[in-house]
């Protein structure tokens, strides 16, 4: 899939690529980066949601052994984490702070932000106005996909949308992606 991504969209003009410092954002930016000759800036602010407690349980374990707090957190997990993990929140503050350091150095250009699905749907729902408690909601994220944002002067503009195009139809339709 990161191939797949590399071969489409090493024609275009990178600036710069930034990309959460975890082994599978890594391996993600990875082609990409070899292809065009930029290297990846890590940022801790784009890491996965820290699940706390529930890190490697099912959705029935974790509702049977936390399940007050998989009943708050399933309401709004702006508010409320996972036991032990974070808030829809606190990832908004950490993500929106890189996006905010992109805008600052790079006020031109294209620049690729590598992260995870939870974190990616937070970014974008920070930056469109939608209720952060409802990103699980509101915006599809499926893996290797692509959503673009230009940054006009009326505010962030979402142009693309967990696009998948770039991917042949096997690697699209695979069970759990």
């Amino acid at each position: 899939m990161a191939k797949a991504f590399a071969s489409t969209y090493s024609s275009m003009d990178w600036t710069a690529i930034f990309c959460s410092p975890m082994q599978r954002t890594v391996l993600t930016a990875k082609p990409l980066s070899e292809a065009i000759g930029i290297e990846p800036q890590f940022r801790d602010g784009l890491k996965e949601i820290n699940y706390g407690k529930w890190e490697g349980k099912t959705p029935e374990v974790i509702s049977r052994e936390y399940h007050d707090d998989y009943i708050r957190w399933s309401a709004d997990p702006a508010w409320n984490g996972p036991t032990g993990g974070e808030m829809g929140v606190t990832i908004a503050s950490r993500a929106i702070q890189v996006i905010e350091e992109i805008k600052r150095r790079y006020s031109s250009g294209n620049v690729l932000v590598v992260s995870h699905k939870a974190t990616i749907r937070i970014i974008l729902s920070n930056l469109l106005g939608i209720d952060v408690g409802r990103f699980r909601f509101r915006l599809g994220c499926p893996v290797a996909s692509v959503s673009i944002v230009e940054f006009t002067s009326h505010g962030p503009l979402l142009k693309v949308l967990a696009d998948r195009s770039h991917l042949d139809e096997r690697l699209r339709n695979l069970p759990g992606t």
